[in-house]
């Protein structure tokens, strides 16, 4: 199985991008991973809202393939603990997924075709986080996932 982190719009802050390529690099000592950028939407000036999350969705629902299993990072996702996120990567790795693609949306999130699309929706937390500061925690995330499943002593419980 493949984990895919699609973002939109890349990360600007230079301490953020290499921690956040150092888990990656991390990752995919246990599986396949990797980052894919959505670019940016430019002249957004004029459209409102909704209209930028349409047009991020061409983006983003152009991206998705056949087979993938695609879960929104969305404050009205599921939460869970480190423990549990592990359990649920297990067993979506034993699933037989071709693609776990994990998507972070724009400023103003997702459109209704993207919720329409997506299998699961997890939230990070309750409170809002900066959309860079949100891809270096869910990829320490996911690491920290593989470091449970391999018994290795990252994680302390």
């Amino acid at each position: 199985m493949r984990i895919t982190l699609l973002v939109v719009g890349k990360t600007t802050d230079p301490h953020f991008a290499a921690c956040i390529e150092e888990y990656a690099r991390r990752i995919r000592h246990y599986l396949p991973f990797d980052v894919e950028v959505i670019p940016e939407l430019r002249n957004t000036k004029s459209l409102s809202e909704e209209q930028q999350k349409e047009k991020e969705a061409d983006l983003l629902l152009k991206t998705f393939q056949p087979g993938d299993h695609i879960v929104l990072l969305d404050e009205h996702g599921r939460e869970y603990r480190s423990m549990e996120f592990a359990t649920w990567m297990e067993k979506k790795m034993a699933a037989g997924l071709k693609r776990l693609v994990f998507t972070v949306g724009g400023p103003y999130g997702f459109s209704p075709r993207v919720h329409a699309a997506a299998s699961e929706k997890i939230s990070l937390s309750r409170m809002t986080f900066s959309h860079q500061m949100v891809r270096l925690i869910f990829v320490e995330q996911i690491y920290r996932a593989q470091t449970i499943l391999h018994h290795e002593p990252y994680h302390h419980e």
